[in-house]
């Protein structure tokens, strides 16, 4: 399946019907010279050291609100990065249980200039019953409950600590946006010492499904690899890490209760707040089964 491009006109459906007219969205405004994808150059004055720095060209992280259609029908807008929309769609679907693989999508492209991610389907879904706010930076919202029945882990996946050191250094090394703007997140998937997929989003959890859009579109199999975000970890992290089949999941940062919770429910070594420091070892919260982390 390859990705259609860009287009604002309407596609039949796979069942051959054409979508319904979608609303008119308000166009995204245009990016003042110096901006890219991701960041615009908005301008600041910087005070510092007691006196006042203009900056008309300093970056700031671009958030936009960005829709996912899927047969048609709008499922769902998020406040989004304007990075990499179509595998954000694709990740989101897979994360919420509607999708398996890539050969079901028919069709994928996007249209109102990048704030919409249109995606065909093979077969139907049923349009949720529920949707929950979740504790996202950035307003995330899924159709599960924050409490699901989901199978433990296998116990198969030790880790080292020099292992997760490299790991948080090579996801400090993948931001692209960060050192431009900050006040972005990145996440990594880590195996065997490489970085299987990574991605950057002003919403932490968007750069879940990121990274699950990614391993569809590159047959890539996420079961057994380490999640590393600079994001806090909250219970909807921890359900998308769980889907994706990651036995640890570290961050620079917290943990949640909840997220506590089903990890040592669902046999998940949780890692917060890792540092490092040159010539010494890593030092870390391990709040679930320490077991799999190895001097």
């Amino acid at each position: 399946m390859s990705p259609r491009k860009e287009t604002d006109q309407p596609h039949a459906g796979v069942h051959g019907a054409p979508p319904p007219d979608t609303p008119r969205r308000r166009a995204p405004a245009p990016r003042p010279a110096g901006s890219f994808p991701g960041a615009v150059a908005a301008g600041y004055h910087l005070f510092e050291e007691g006196s006042w720095r203009e900056a008309p060209g300093g970056l700031v992280v671009e958030e936009f609100e960005l829709c996912l259609y899927v047969n048609g029908q709008e499922l769902a807008t998020m406040a989004a990065s304007p990075v990499d929309q179509e595998v954000l769609g694709l990740g989101f679907l897979a994360n919420q249980g509607l999708i398996n693989s890539l050969a079901e999508v028919r069709d994928l492209h996007l249209s109102h200039e990048g704030s919409c991610v249109d995606i065909w389907l093979d077969h139907d879904i049923d349009p949720p019953t529920r949707k929950v706010l979740t504790s996202g930076c950035s307003g995330g919202v899924t159709f599960d409950t924050l409490v699901q029945r989901l199978d433990p882990l296998p116990d198969n996946l030790g880790m080292s600590v020099d292992e997760i050191v490299a790991g948080m250094a090579a996801l400090q090394k993948a931001g692209q946006l960060y050192p431009q703007t900050q006040g972005v997140h990145t996440s990594i998937l880590w195996r065997g010492g490489e970085v299987l997929a990574a991605a950057e989003d002003v919403g932490r959890h968007n750069t879940l499904d990121k990274l699950r859009g990614h391993c569809l579109r590159s047959g890539i199999d996420p079961q057994g690899a380490c999640l590393i975000s600079t994001g806090r970890i909250s219970s909807e992290m921890i359900t998308k890490a769980a889907r994706m089949g990651c036995p640890v999941v570290v961050s620079r940062t917290s943990a949640t209760s909840l997220s506590v919770a089903l990890a040592r429910e669902w046999n998940i070594t949780l890692v917060g707040y890792l540092r490092s420091h040159p010539g010494r070892q890593g030092r870390m919260l391990v709040y679930s089964h320490p077991q799999r982390i190895l001097p």
